[in-house]
């Protein structure tokens, strides 16, 4: 797929000392832990849609923004979001911002503008996107599995 965007794209500096940005060898172990793939509430939610007969694809990378988990049958890609990485309630958040502030700042509104240009294409590729924050799955599991089942069944009962 190819990256075109249409709206003027967000900016993110480097970061690096040599752009001003200084972080501890602690700091930097910390954050080499954070999982992009296969997070506890990812794998809690494949699981229980796997238990309710449904097959999927993971990170495909045939789709714009690689879904954490694609269901190509029924033309459904669900996508489950960290809450600092993608902006949950960012305008409360962003000023509590303390440490290198201009490239934390642009970095999670950056991941915000391509979320939002992810959805659009998909859409526009006739695929339903949905999205739930990462605590979502982890409080309400089961809300969050019936959504997705209740979408999934009337996709299934159009085709028939």
């Amino acid at each position: 797929m190819s990256k075109d965007y249409s709206t003027e794209r967000i900016k993110v500096p480097r970061f690096n000392e040599a752009s001003g940005f200084y972080t501890t060898p602690q700091r930097s172990k910390i954050m080499s832990k954070i999982k992009g793939k296969n997070t506890k509430p990812e794998l809690a939610f494949r699981k229980a849609l796997y238990a309710a007969g449904y097959r999927y694809r993971i990170d495909y990378k045939k789709l714009i923004g690689k879904p954490d988990i694609a269901l190509p049958k029924y033309k459904t890609v669900i996508f489950i979001d960290g809450e600092y990485w993608h902006g949950k309630n960012w305008e409360e958040r962003k000023p509590k911002v303390k440490t290198n502030r201009e490239f934390w700042i642009a970095k999670i509104e950056r991941n915000m503008q391509r979320d939002a240009e992810v959805n659009e294409k998909l859409i526009a590729m006739g695929y339903t996107v949905i999205r739930f924050w990462e605590t979502d799955i982890k409080k309400n599991l089961e809300q969050c599995l019936e959504k997705t089942l209740r979408h999934l069944n009337r996709v299934q009962m159009s085709t028939y």
